[in-house]
């Protein structure tokens, strides 16, 4: 049994608070450790760590900075298996699974080495007499980031790299589900460089959230979790004065055109349908053929692909296609969903509830699970089950098919699957949702584009790593001047032009 605290001006610490929760061992259903709950004096206390160390930080040059980053990537190599398995024994995702988890972050902490170029203002010249227009890009001060369970690794460096190499320093939230990891990647920006202060990790609940977001110190913060709780943060967040970036669920929709090459369709549905157990916000959930010969074609090859899905503890190692969900919570809603899909009429191809494991028998796993003649009328095509389940919608034509991903509240990700150039154009171009692959099921764009969907999906005018991320940490000042040769006595009342 391990106890976790928080991390506070560069080391550990132990909570105070007296309130604890368990971490859980989701193969095993078994409690193997507890993490603290923070009150508010001890979230108070890491915010005021982090105000005073962010002066200095701020006025360290953006290469020195760029330097620690650099220093984080090396060790993050050099730690790969330790923080996967980490990952791995509180989450319940396979090993090479987290590993995809870290090396998604340590991309942005490789995209935030460039710090020094993307920090840069602009410059004008003579932009009127004997007058010079500069801008620069200067840091928030102290920002925060709330993180989901499902990436433990890849969201809070998604969140902590860009603000930390823009100059401010950070307050990080994790899930309390699965707490190692953070802590472990915080030792490692200490490790790199990193001054004492800059990164605080704050384990809590919903008081420590709360905290957050009511701190006038705090002057940003960005949130990936629920729809629900995302419009929760950006609502009280920019009721108290704060920036705020708050991304939600997804409803993630595949169409498969007549021409498409279904074999790769089918890979990739099972891929990113049953994937991490389908706890991820970019899962394709949704299966959209285009015709009934399609749609035939489809669930002939994709149900036995179901039927034979390898499920293990992620101590099987390469073996196993995905592993427990997270929380026994978690299995019973999504065992939920699946009870009320049958119940509202859609047809359970594939039927994952009953799945046990020889010696694992309280882990929280379930099988994969397939569904048919969904309808949009239906729960289970209208709400975000994260779990192993994927719905067959099927559509007459390829108008109907797009009128589903248009008219859906989530926007998150969205995929076509065809050999028709044509089509594939129209698609992209008239999809209103934030990331579209084209023949790519999970269109997670790289490190140097921006992360963020549409509608419910996000709120909020700017996205996830990026150059995105840099504005969202920094605020723009501009400096207009002019030096006193030429300048004419006397005041002037007319507002001042370059003309």
């Amino acid at each position: 049994m391990y106890k976790i605290g928080h991390f506070v001006g560069g080391a550990r610490i132990e909570g105070m608070s007296g309130r604890h929760s368990d971490i859980f061992n989701p193969a095993t259903g078994e409690v193997q450790g507890k993490v603290a709950l923070a009150s508010a004096d001890e979230l108070n206390a890491a915010v005021e760590n982090a105000k005073a160390a962010q002066p200095d930080w701020a006025a360290t040059n953006p290469q020195k900075r760029a330097r620690v980053m650099m220093k984080f990537v090396d060790l993050l190599h050099r730690d790969m298996d330790k923080l996967a398995e980490a990952l791995s024994r509180e989450h319940g995702k396979t090993l090479p699974d987290a590993k995809g988890d870290v090396i998604r972050g340590l991309e942005v902490a490789e995209f935030c080495i460039g710090a020094p170029h993307l920090l840069k203002g602009e410059f004008s010249e003579g932009a009127g007499p004997g007058i010079d227009i500069h801008s620069v890009r200067q840091p928030l001060g102290v920002v925060a980031g709330i993180t989901p369970f499902n990436f433990p690794a890849m969201i809070p460096m998604w969140k902590f790299c860009p603000a930390i190499a823009a100059g401010n320093a950070f307050i990080l939230k994790p899930s309390e589900r699965d707490p190692s990891v953070p802590m472990m990647l915080a030792e490692l920006m200490m490790e790199a460089g990193l001054p004492a202060g800059i990164l605080n990790v704050v384990n809590g609940d919903k008081g420590a959230v709360d905290g957050i977001l009511d701190h006038p110190d705090v002057h940003a913060v960005g949130f990936v979790g629920s729809t629900p709780i995302a419009e929760y943060v950006y609502t009280r967040a920019c009721a108290n004065g704060k920036r705020a970036q708050c991304f939600g669920g997804a409803k993630n929709h595949m169409l498969i055109l007549p021409d498409a090459d279904m074999d790769q369709a089918v890979d990739a549905l099972v891929g990113a349908g049953y994937g991490a157990a389908g706890e991820r916000c970019m899962a394709v959930s949704v299966a959209v053929p285009v015709g009934e010969e399609t749609a035939d074609r489809l669930m002939e090859k994709l149900t036995p692909r179901v039927e034979n899905l390898k499920i293990a503890p992620y101590t099987a190692g390469d073996d196993a296609d995905f592993g427990p969900l997270v929380t026994k919570e978690a299995h019973a809603r999504v065992k939920g969903y699946v009870d009320k899909g049958v119940e509202e009429g859609a047809k359970l191809v594939v039927d994952g509830r009953d799945f046990s494991m020889q010696g694992y028998e309280d882990g929280y796993f379930i099988g994969g699970c397939l569904f048919d003649n969904v309808t949009k009328d239906m729960t289970i095509y209208k709400e975000e089950i994260f779990g192993p389940v994927l719905s067959v919608v099927r559509a007459k034509t390829y108008d109907e098919a797009l009128d589903l991903a248009m008219t859906h509240e989530y926007g998150n990700g969205v995929a076509i699957y065809t050999r028709d150039g044509d089509a594939a154009r129209d698609f992209a171009s008239r999809i209103n949702v934030g990331m579209v692959g084209i023949n790519v099921p999970i269109p997670v764009p790289l490190a140097y584009y921006t992360f963020g969907g549409w509608k419910r999906s996000g709120f909020g005018d700017l996205n996830q790593h990026g150059p995105d991320a840099f504005r969202f940490y920094t605020k723009t000042k501009t400096i207009t001047s002019r030096w006193p040769s030429g300048i004419k006595d006397g005041a002037d009342f007319v507002i001042p032009t370059m003309g």
